[in-house]
């Protein structure tokens, strides 16, 4: 208890309870706002890992649909022309 002075000594215990709460306290809120940014980082971590993965997708997508394209663009002679190469019958 504090000692005697003009304040009602009730409300200097009162405050020196919630001084001490609040001490008390900061650990705990600091390991929750840890928990809460490492969360964050970790969110925009696997985001950032989706989003580069559906980009990539778009760019082999894209890549298959230019080989077929070049492909089918061949002409039949020199394709075969170039099959029989391949298999040695020239």
């Amino acid at each position: 208890m504090a000692f005697p002075t003009s304040v009602n000594s009730q409300i200097t215990d009162s405050v020196s309870q919630v001084n001490t709460s609040v001490l008390g306290d900061s650990p705990a809120v600091a390991l929750g706002n840890l928990f809460v940014a490492t969360g964050q980082a970790l969110s925009n971590a696997a985001h950032n890992a989706t989003n580069a993965q559906q980009q990539s997708y778009v760019t082999m997508q894209a890549t298959t649909t230019q080989s077929v394209a070049t492909m089918l663009s061949i002409d039949t002679a020199s394709d075969g022309v170039a099959t029989a190469r391949v298999l040695g019958l020239h």
